[in-house]
């Protein structure tokens, strides 16, 4: 039976056509049909949900996202992680490969797409850079590619090597591939929790310098212009990196960035207040790098918005602050975050605040998402854009509880979330 979808009278938000109205949107088969007013329902098997005072958009892509399977079953499965992002408004992951084993070759993608087609979520693996995250021999990537990898990165393991980065690129772009870079030298950083400044001075020990990360950066930029490869820089957190990349992109290089609500919305004394909670890398910074991401989402030199979800064991985060894994889970908290510290506070309109989360995720890597176009995948997100609600961490659809946000007061909230026509969450 083929099963229809009318959502009427929603405020429909489209970045891809700049459509920004009330009218309605019909589903059918899993695509979308029309957006238009006043659509008439199908006189069969057509479900109808009423959008009044609601938004409608295309369903949110979360470009970096930790699943954890296989491997660390006990941090996360692809069935927890898939239900988190419903609840929160993603339709599309983009996986980071650093599993056990780790996701390098095809046969690793298949097993973790198998997976998720369970899940009514879309998950695109991305695959190692260099086998087993290593840093030492190239995976391959031709059958990578034919496996369906929208990109490569060893994420939480950059490459230090410049001469095989160098060779990856130049492999990388001749199949149209981007390569993915957790950009921190690891000399600079080594295993500390903080940012390097006032709170690790504080607390008497080692942080780490947001220079690891520039310099990293700088480099990747200038391997980008050297070999032509498409580079996407993960989770920038400094004013450094801003810079960099804003002057990269007005040269024409093919450098594109992201980052992490907690990078608009927190700096480092939150882990006075939090401790190990509010450890992640790269670390929060300060209060003058928080207001540059800012102004790079508002001019647009950061093209999105990622959680990078990196969900851990209760027992891993209650460790001492200097053992304790870094990382916080973000799938259920990213929209209202964004709606909250960037659309309610002024900073960017909600046509803008859709675009970085859904429509430029997308399109960055070339991904057939992000639109509410006829024809294409019916995956939408609806939800009330003023609704006021407290984060409670232990109503997460995610085995990950370690969040900063935990009691936050958002304004923002999903109601529903359809991903190929289907609705794979609806609150409760």
């Amino acid at each position: 039976m083929n099963l229809k979808l009318l959502v009427k009278g929603g405020h429909v938000v489209d970045p891809s056509t700049g459509l920004d109205q009330i009218c309605d949107v019909l589903v059918d088969n899993g695509r979308i049909a029309a957006v238009g007013d006043a659509l008439p329902a199908p006189e069969e098997h057509c479900t109808v949900l009423d959008a009044t005072g609601l938004v409608v958009a295309p369903g949110l892509v979360d470009l970096h996202i930790h699943l954890r399977e296989p491997g660390f079953e006990d941090k996360e499965t692809i069935a927890t992680g898939c239900a988190a992002a419903a609840r929160g408004g993603v339709t599309t992951v983009v996986a980071m490969p650093n599993t056990r084993p780790a996701t390098d070759c095809p046969e690793m993608v298949a097993r973790v797409k198998e997976k998720a087609a369970l899940t009514g979520v879309t998950v695109y693996p991305a695959a190692a850079v260099t086998v087993g995250q290593k840093g030492e021999a190239l995976t391959d990537f031709q059958a990578l590619w034919q496996a369906g990898v929208p990109a490569l990165t060893d994420d939480g393991v950059p490459i230090q090597n410049l001469a095989l980065l160098r060779q990856a690129m130049q492999q990388a772009r001749t199949l149209g591939l981007p390569i993915l870079d957790h950009c921190e030298d690891k000399d600079l950083v080594r295993n500390y929790a903080v940012n390097e400044g006032v709170v690790s001075q504080q607390l008497g020990i080692p942080g780490r310098p947001a220079i690891a990360e520039e310099l990293q950066v700088m480099r990747d930029v200038m391997l980008s212009k050297d070999t032509g490869a498409r580079v996407h820089i993960c989770h920038i957190s400094t004013a450094g990196t801003v810079d960099i990349i804003r002057r990269a992109k007005a040269e024409g290089i093919s450098v594109t960035c992201e980052t992490c609500p907690q990078y608009f919305t927190l700096i480092e004394e939150e882990i006075l207040r939090q401790g190990a909670m509010a450890r992640v890398n790269p670390p929060l910074r300060t209060a003058s790098d928080r207001d540059a991401i800012l102004e790079g989402l508002k001019d647009g030199t950061i093209d999105a918005i990622v959680t990078d979800h990196a969900p851990h064991c209760a027992w891993e985060k209650a460790q001492p602050l200097e053992q304790a894994p870094s990382g916080m889970v973000g799938l259920e908290t990213s929209l209202g975050l964004a709606l909250t510290y960037l659309y309610h506070a002024g900073h960017m309109s909600l046509m803008d605040v859709i675009n970085r989360m859904s429509t430029a995720p997308a399109a960055l890597l070339r991904l057939p998402k992000g639109t509410l176009q006829v024809g294409q995948h019916a995956d939408l997100v609806i939800f009330h854009p003023d609704e006021v609600w407290t984060v409670d961490r232990d109503a997460f659809a995610s085995k990950g509880r370690n969040t900063p946000f935990h009691g936050f007061q958002l304004q923002g909230k999903v109601k529903y979330t359809i991903s190929m026509g289907q609705i794979i969450y609806q609150e409760d």
